[in-house]
Formats: structure tokens, sequence, C-alpha cells
């Protein structure tokens, strides 16, 4: 008998066009999951309305980021592969955690602050609430494994001590979540500001190498990235732009940081930008092509939509009546 898998889930936003951040610290390491856990995709589309969106554009992002999965090597046949907002339970579950989830918690949390004020003229409950929808997310599916960057571990501490709390209160419900992170490109810098993340909303477009672009702007983007005075090609914790430049060769390239410091021996810091160029698109641009032939397929991916929302909806339909009789709500009982 096949041993029973550990389940997992992970979720990425139809914010923006994904960079490849997004690509390492998330959707390039799901496709080696699958052979080892149990699965659960989702796109975040929930999550994205704290920030004002434009309908058509989410839409039409929420698309390209089920045929971006695909695209990258996600199986349906392996994994579940759903919309957050295609499962109400989502949102059911989060008024049950809120219930037991204390103001001072959320108002801590980094991500809050960041985006209060980013987003002042926007500074609603759900940013305060989101990492309460984020554990209800991974709790629903009684996930026991997430991937985490370094800067959600805030949000999988939030999950854990909800689970724990849960539990506590009322009687043995949820799993409590692990935590996994990548060794390696686990927070992928901004190419213009190293001190900062790599993110899809930055202003500079410079900063970041979209999943959508090509092999020349790609290279355009890497000869402008921003490194030191110093010539050597080294990771080294003091020299942010060279390390980040290094961690992202290390990861298109299967090389490690000692194969990378001797292959670039001598070498100068211009012709070393072009070979991490050049890696990166030699993997983003095969993707984006499979990517578009997915986009022409619409009713292909509705279908993966709709079996992906049909598989979740039943694991998370049986979850919540379980958290609804825990905490005392009644159901009446179906007579034939």
């Amino acid at each position: 008998m096949e041993e029973k898998r550990a389940r997992l889930f992970s979720a990425v936003q139809p914010s923006g066009i994904p960079t490849i951040a997004n690509y390492i610290g998330a959707i390039k390491n799901w496709v080696d999951l699958q052979d080892k856990y149990e699965c659960i995709y989702s796109i975040a589309d929930l999550h994205t309305l704290t920030v004002k969106q434009v309908p058509a554009t989410l839409r039409q992002r929420t698309l390209e980021l089920i045929a971006l999965y695909l695209a990258c090597g996600v199986d349906p046949e392996k994994s579940t592969v759903f919309v957050q907002s295609h499962v109400p339970c989502h949102a059911e579950l989060t008024w049950i955690l809120n219930t037991i989830t204390y103001p001072g918690e959320l108002a801590r949390m980094t991500q809050y602050k960041d985006k209060s004020r980013n987003h002042a003229d926007n500074v609603n409950m759900g940013l305060m609430d989101y990492p309460v929808l984020m554990a209800a997310d991974i709790l629903l599916y009684n996930a026991e494994v997430v991937p985490v960057g370094k800067d959600q571990k805030q949000h999988l501490e939030i999950a854990r001590d909800l689970a724990e709390r849960f539990n506590n209160r009322y009687s043995p419900t949820f799993a409590v979540p692990e935590g996994i992170i990548p060794k390696v490109g686990a927070n992928i810098m901004s190419l213009q500001d190293p001190a900062h993340k790599m993110s899809k909303s930055d202003p500079n477009e410079n900063a970041f190498i979209s999943m959508n672009d090509d092999r020349d702007t790609i290279i355009r983007k890497f000869k402008r990235a921003v490194t030191d005075s110093e010539s050597r090609v080294a990771f080294d914790e003091n020299r942010a732009g060279i390390s980040n430049l290094v961690s992202i060769y290390s990861v298109f390239s299967g090389k490690t940081f000692a194969e990378i410091e001797k292959q670039f021996e001598g070498v100068g810091y211009g012709e070393f930008k072009i070979e991490v160029a050049e890696a990166v698109a030699s993997t983003i641009c095969p993707i984006n092509e499979r990517k578009n032939e997915y986009l022409a397929n619409k009713a292909y991916l509705d279908k993966i939509m709709i079996e992906g929302k049909e598989r979740a909806e039943y694991m998370a339909r049986k979850m919540l009546a379980k958290v609804y009789k825990n905490v005392g709500l009644y159901t009446p009982e179906r007579k034939s």
C-alpha cells in the first residue's frame, strides 16, 4: 500500500505579473514538491483585494497565473490547483479564526505596517486581517507543510498559533503546519536596491525580472544591476548586489556558490551579468512560450479551475463541518 504523504499548501497572488523571485521562491519549488507531498496550490485572489484592483485586469491575471503554473510544470493530475475565491470555505473559516485572534497580534505584523505606509489612502481591515485569511487557507486543508520565504515566516507563525489556540480551546482539530524554506534563492533581492527584496510592484522596472520579460529585456536589466566597486564574483553577505546575482545564477544554472566563484575567477562583473542573464532567459523564455499556448486555450484553463475547485471544496467542506461542530454551531440532520 502506498505510504500516505504529508499535505502541503501554497499560493501566489494574481496582483501583478510574477517576477523571478516568485518563480524561485514558490512555483519552481512546487514542481519538485509534487512527488514528495500531497500538494494543494492556490491562486490567492481574495488576498489581492486588500489593495485596489482593476476588476478586468484581476480576472486576466488570474487566468495568466494558472497558465503560468501549468507552464512551469505544475501538474493538475498530481496536485490540486484552484482559485481561492471559488471555495467560499476560505472566507467562512476566516470568520471563525477571527474570533480567536487578538488585534495586537495583527497590528504588529510587518506586512501590515509596510502596506499601511505604502497605501495610506486605503488602510482597510483586510490589510490587518490578511494573516488570518492566510491561516484559514492553510488550516482549511489540514496542511502539515507550507513552503515559505523568509518574509512570510511571521504569517506562518500566526497560522501555527491559531491552530494551537483553537485545538486547546475546543478540541484537537487542525494540524500545526511546519515551514520549509529553500536554501538557495529564498530571498531574491531588487536588482537596483539589493537591500530590499525583489517586488513586482516596484515602480522601477529595472529592479525586477518579470516572468513576461523577453531575452533582450532580461539582458538589459541585468546589465544595469547594482553591484559594488570590487570585481570579484563571489557570494559575500557584506556585498549584497553581487551576492544576489550569484544566488540567482546558482538557481538557474544549478551550480554551487563555490563552483560559480571558481568558474568566474578573474572575470569582471560585466561578463558575469551577461552569463546570469543568459541563464535566466534560457529558462524564462520557454516557460513564457508555453504559458501563451495555454492562454490560447481558455476552455482548458476553465476546465482545470473547475476540477480543482471541486477537489479543493470537497476537502474544505469536510474540515469546515468539523470546525463548526467543534465550536458548537448546530447543523440539522437531513432525513431521507
